[in-house]
């Protein structure tokens, strides 16, 4: 099967939420050689896009989503794997943060975290993944225990992004707004909301968060 060819495969196995496909598909792309990270960023994150897409519109339902989100999952820890054992040492020695990260209260939503989380990890950042639907003081409480960086706070939906805005007033009450840098993303968002609730940073792509962390690890 030549390069073209596998990664159809791969992005057809992920949209149509088939994980065995997926998985031998993301297996044929390591064994023909193509880069992990250029598949990931090139075709499989734009086909779980078109999933997304294909959710809001209303063409697929929650199972459809989920099942197309294990495929995902599936196809990517194969890839990441390769990756991870390919440079591993080198990530070790150029970590460049400590993240925090998780989908907020009432949320369930965790496909887009789970893709910001995937390459801030291969880019060298240390990951503590709370999952979704965080209560909001337990942002606050993993972030001081586990020493955080970079607080991360995922909302997929308007009715809650305003608790990314409770976590902030959280911080500011208890004083500790200062300790951690504070990034926050999803489709309800914007650059405007951030600012409006002190965030540090927002993206809106799982790429641009990449920057973005960066970024503010080096000015802090």
């Amino acid at each position: 099967m030549n390069s073209e060819a596998a990664i159809t495969k791969l992005k057809m196995s992920v949209i149509s939420g088939q994980e065995e496909d997926a998985e031998k598909a993301a297996r044929e792309i390591l064994d023909i050689g193509i880069d992990p990270m250029e598949v990931l960023e090139r075709h499989l994150f734009p086909a779980m896009k078109s999933v997304g897409e294909k959710f809001e519109t209303g063409e697929y339902f929650l199972t459809d989503l989920m099942f197309a989100a294990d495929a995902m999952k599936a196809a990517s820890r194969i890839l990441t794997s390769k990756m991870k054992e390919r440079s591993g040492r080198e990530m070790a020695r150029t970590k460049t943060g400590r993240v925090l990260i998780g989908t907020v209260s009432g949320d369930v939503h965790d496909i887009g975290k789970n893709i910001v989380s995937l390459l801030l990890e291969i880019n060298g950042f240390e990951i503590h993944d709370l999952g979704k639907d965080v209560d909001s003081m337990r942002f606050i409480e993993g972030s001081t225990e586990i020493d955080a960086d970079i607080m991360a706070l995922s909302a997929l939906m308007t009715t809650t992004k305003p608790a990314q805005k409770e976590v902030m007033d959280l911080l500011n009450e208890m004083g500790t707004r200062q300790k951690f840098v504070v990034m926050v993303g999803g489709a309800p968002t914007s650059k405007e909301w951030a600012e409006q609730i002190g965030a540090d940073g927002w993206a809106e792509t799982a790429e641009q968060a990449v920057r973005v962390a960066q970024e503010l690890i080096h000015s802090r």
